[in-house]
């Protein structure tokens, strides 16, 4: 951990007021607002991967407080848990490292926390604060209904001729959708703003943790599939574990996505088709059946790949 200084200090307080900005401003512009919400993050990932822990810190509480004494206290906690603390804790733990040698390596070498462990913590942080933020607004089947009725009503108001069919069954299937797809939104938009971070802070030359080649280093754990597969079951037991669920299954679904594009990328490498087949494959993702497949792949290809550097003066945090 950095020494506790007015430097950091005054960092990490301009890191959580940009960050409270950019969540006010996702207030403000309702079509951009997931943009400006996952944009928060950013601040905090990049000082405490180029500042460290003391930074992190300090930008979460001035967040927290400003949010609190400005909007509310619950805007406060949810702003905490849904971005900052996710942010502040995948930082922490990519600065972290340990001698090579006590994971059977190299002795001379660091090893850095893996990626896969990353992005695995990562799809559990979101799991709870979306389960948090369901909880907060009292999310179930009545209030789906109550919405997809509104909905309706309004399509009805716009179009007088407009048939109301099947509305149970949609109310049904949207019950699971959301906690599926909020949560795997969630999942990619805080990568993305982690990935942003970390090139920004290696461009600067300053930052704690090696850049790492991504198509090789992003996997999930072996164990991720397990909670995938508890997570699945559970949609088909009903009533709060089926919203778990379903929320496990967009978080962690999320993380094999992501690791299994990193997987294609990997394997299509000096390849002369890579490129049309890459953005064939981004642009088919946004269908269902071709982001299974895609799912599936990183289903299969898990592993827990070390990143191994050199030591440098102030590396060696422990894990």
């Amino acid at each position: 951990m950095k020494k506790l200084d007015g430097k950091l200090l005054l960092i990490g307080f301009l890191a959580g007021v940009t960050a409270v900005f950019l969540v006010m401003a996702a207030s403000g512009q309702p079509s951009l607002s997931a943009l400006f919400y996952a944009a928060s993050a950013l601040p905090v990932l990049i000082v405490g991967l180029r500042w460290g822990n003391v930074a992190t810190i300090t930008a979460i509480v001035t967040a927290a407080v400003i949010g609190a004494v400005a909007v509310s206290p619950l805007f406060s906690v949810a702003m905490a848990i849904f971005t900052l603390l996710p942010a502040g804790w995948i930082a922490h733990l990519a600065s972290l490292a340990r001698p090579a040698g006590e994971i059977g390596g190299p002795d001379h070498l660091l090893a850095w926390y893996p990626l896969s462990d990353i992005l695995m913590h990562l799809c559990a942080l979101v799991t709870l604060g979306c389960v948090f933020l369901g909880a907060m607004i009292g999310y179930d089947a009545e209030l789906v209904g109550t919405m997809v009725d509104a909905m309706m009503q309004a399509l009805q108001n716009e179009q007088p001729g407009f048939a109301v069919q099947q509305t149970a069954s949609l109310k049904s299937s949207l019950l699971l959708t959301l906690p599926i797809v909020q949560g795997a939104m969630w999942v990619l938009l805080l990568f993305t703003a982690y990935y942003i971070a970390t090139r920004i802070v290696s461009a600067s030359g300053h930052g704690l943790r090696p850049r790492e080649d991504i198509p090789s280093a992003l996997r999930m754990n072996r164990n991720t599939p397990f909670i995938f597969l508890i997570g699945l079951i559970a949609c088909f037991i009903g009533g709060i574990p089926a919203l778990v669920g379903a929320t496990v299954c967009g978080t962690f679904g999320a993380g094999f996505l992501l690791s299994g594009f990193a997987s294609l990328h990997q394997r299509t490498r000096g390849r002369e088709w890579r490129v049309p087949a890459l953005i064939l494959a981004y642009m088919a993702a946004a269908m269902t059946l071709p982001a299974i497949l895609i799912v599936i792949l990183g289903l299969i290809d898990t592993r827990r790949t070390v990143a191994l550097t050199p030591p440098r003066q102030g590396d060696g945090q422990n894990p």
